[in-house]
């Protein structure tokens, strides 16, 4: 019996200084807060612009870091890399990077916007979807644009192998559509909006049903360790949700003068495609993911063993934003 102790208490003082550097990492004060900002979350470029973040982790000692992201993919792959926190997003191209690896959740709702339609220059001969058939369009893969594409596609019998596919950032595929390298473009705000007002182009095919809701998304181990800080990110959010939607014109300006667009495009994007009304996930972005769900599959871009259902409530946090939106 006595030896039995000495060799427990022999191991137990070996197994705990191993231990210890486990559980002081878990417990490691936050230093630093990476988030992006983007052009097509105008709530996320008044936050940076008024410096709320960093007024709210000024007295912890917490840095601020903002990172730009100019589309989804980017978001999802700083995401993935571990080079942010906190991304936003659309809802589709979420559930597409969770499907496929990307451990996130989303516990918050930017916005609801119709920021992607199909466009065409002014002076195509193009009318229909089905004139798509075998022309070059411009899409950024691992974004709803693309997915919007897909979609759109589909309710006229065609497929991505019936149209050739040119993989471009936003941007870069507003260019190409005005200076006639692509047929087609699915667009976002504000480079959508900026084409039509200063180049003419017209919205081929639109469907606010296909634009699915605007996703904050965390990464999951962030999240579980960092719940508290998420919470008042959420907080400052909704902070400055709230002011876009009683200083709509003011958050235009900071749009135009962050997106390099007219005030009148930047107005354009929030008068009449953003919608700021319901930030708490709940059943209706569940639903929008479930209609919008099987073109991931038709288009082979999750495997065939990918349980999509289960896959939407691991990424729509319903219950964690209640608390913080409440008290705020």
């Amino acid at each position: 019996m006595i030896r039995r102790r000495t060799l427990l208490q022999a191991a137990a003082a070996t197994t705990t200084p191993l231990a210890a550097p486990a559980i002081a990492r878990a417990q490691e004060p936050l230093r630093e807060l990476r988030l992006d900002y983007a052009y097509y979350s105008p709530t996320s470029l008044a936050l940076r612009r008024f410096g709320w973040l960093e007024e709210a982790f000024k007295a912890d000692g917490v840095r601020i870091k903002w990172v730009l992201s100019a589309g989804s993919n980017r978001a999802l792959e700083y995401l993935a890399g571990n080079s942010i926190d906190i991304g936003s997003t659309a809802g589709l191209a979420a559930l597409l990077a969770r499907a496929n690896g990307n451990p996130i959740r989303t516990p918050y709702i930017y916005s609801r916007p119709e920021w992607t339609a199909l466009v065409v220059r002014k002076d195509s001969p193009i009318r229909t979807l089905a004139d798509l058939k075998g022309r070059k369009v411009a899409a950024t893969k691992g974004t709803d644009p693309y997915l919007f594409l897909l979609r759109a596609l589909h309710t006229v019998g065609l497929k991505r192998e019936d149209i050739e596919h040119v993989a471009l950032q936003h941007a870069d595929g507003r260019a190409a559509l005005e200076q006639g390298r692509v047929d087609a473009w699915a667009g976002l705000d504000p480079h959508m909006a900026a084409s039509e007002l200063d180049a003419g182009s017209r919205l081929l095919y639109r469907n606010v049903a296909f634009n699915t809701y605007g996703f904050l998304n965390v990464r999951e181990d962030f999240l579980k360790q960092q719940p508290q800080a998420v919470g008042r990110v959420i907080q400052q959010y909704e902070r400055a949700r709230l002011w876009v939607r009683a200083n709509v014109t003011e958050a235009a300006r900071i749009l135009s003068d962050e997106a390099k667009v007219s005030l009148q495009v930047a107005l354009l994007q929030l008068k009449l495609r953003t919608d700021l009304s319901n930030p708490a996930p709940g059943a209706q972005h569940i639903d929008a993911l479930r209609a919008a769900a099987p073109i991931l599959k038709d288009e082979r871009l999750v495997r065939p063993d990918v349980d999509l259902p289960r896959t939407i409530d691991a990424l729509v946090d319903t219950r964690f934003a209640q608390r913080w939106l409440a008290r705020g």
